[in-house]
């Protein structure tokens, strides 16, 4: 239909879609904002909302606690640690002492040593008994860190099968507030779609059919954007049901809409030809015409043929002659192309051929 327009108003035509563009970005953007705030409807759960609190307390408390003393455990046999290698060191150190005066001693059998010999053993023992004592802390600590290691895994264990628990039921709670969601959607955007529904049947041809088809693509946008993606899915039989649904929906428009176009063409091509013509539009005729096909039944037509005035498919008059000049031109052409007489005295063809 482009080609039939003046050229101005083809500019007009191209900025109000744009107009109906822009409308329906903002008309997005706004819907957009509304449905992400949608959620906070919803107080946000938390897996604390759902465990059994008395049971999971105590059990909580005791992690803490034995976390606490196996840190401090840890951090005390390090000192003891540090404190039995110096012990074992200085041990050592007086046992090859001993050891070396000893040897000394049998060599020169001096009897008045044997004081010495005592003190120095009675030394040997003291370093020993440390280095034991000492040994004993570690073992201590180690205990204390084994017994609050193994009071840790009992509780851990004894809580999760509480967050197992509590987990199982915050999982549905979710499913129900994306539900609950989802019906917040639906009743957002059904209202939308009806509206879209009824300015595309009764007023997508008015004089304001760029706000109209602006929200038609808005409302568009939000259910197979804002609300299709968000479907419950339980398996893919909810989305697929849906698919068949709206599948069935629009083939059955579509077969509704195909059985009235061929119903009214063929009410048409029983009118007289002069009554089919007047009923097409200039701008409908023209666009047709310059896809090489009949404006009245839409088949493809032969149109560089100048043997050819009439529609071979439904009889439709193609082209005439000026009354004026008797040039041939299109039958749907207001004024003459070479004398620029008016179509409204042009002589039929078919007038001559009927006298004839």
């Amino acid at each position: 239909m482009s080609k039939s327009l003046r050229l101005s108003e083809k500019w007009f035509r191209r900025g109000l879609w744009l107009v109906a563009l822009v409308f329906a970005s903002f008309l997005i953007g706004l819907g957009s904002t509304v449905v992400s705030d949608l959620p906070q409807v919803e107080r946000v759960r938390g897996i604390d909302d759902f465990i059994d609190k008395p049971r999971a307390e105590p059990l909580r408390a005791t992690i803490k606690a034995s976390e606490a003393a196996e840190l401090q455990a840890a951090r005390d046999l390090d000192q003891i640690r540090l404190q039995l290698n110096a012990a074992q060191q200085a041990s050592t150190n007086a046992r090859e002492t001993f050891s070396n005066w000893l040897a000394t001693r049998r060599a020169t059998a001096q009897p008045d040593q044997d004081t010495e010999l005592i003190a120095r053993t009675k030394a040997l023992d003291a370093f020993k008994q440390k280095e034991e004592e000492l040994q004993r802390k570690v073992n201590a600590q180690q205990q204390i860190a084994l017994d609050a290691r193994q009071a840790e895994q009992g509780a851990r264990t004894a809580l999760s099968v509480l967050e197992y628990e509590a987990q199982r039921k915050l999982d549905a709670e979710y499913r129900r507030i994306e539900l609950r969601v989802f019906a917040y959607r639906l009743a957002l955007t059904l209202p939308l779609l009806v509206v879209a529904g009824w300015l595309f049947a009764k007023k997508r041809k008015s004089t304001y059919w760029p706000f109209v088809w602006g929200f038609i693509f808005f409302a568009l946008f939000a259910f197979f954007v804002e609300l299709v993606p968000y479907l419950p899915s339980y398996g893919g039989y909810v989305r697929y049901v849906v698919g068949i649904v709206l599948t069935v929906l629009v083939g059955r428009y579509a077969i509704v809409a195909l059985n009235r176009y061929l119903a009214r063409q063929k009410l048409a091509e029983q009118q007289p030809d002069q009554v089919r013509r007047e009923e097409l539009s200039y701008d409908t005729a023209l666009a047709r015409l310059a896809k090489s096909v009949c404006p009245g039944c839409e088949r493809p037509v032969d149109l560089k043929n100048n043997e050819i005035d009439f529609c071979p498919h439904c009889g439709i008059g193609l082209f005439d002659h000026c009354g004026n000049c008797e040039t041939r031109k299109s039958a749907f052409s207001k004024f003459c192309h070479a004398c620029g007489t008016s179509a409204a005295n042009r002589v039929l063809p078919a007038l001559g051929t009927a006298e004839a």
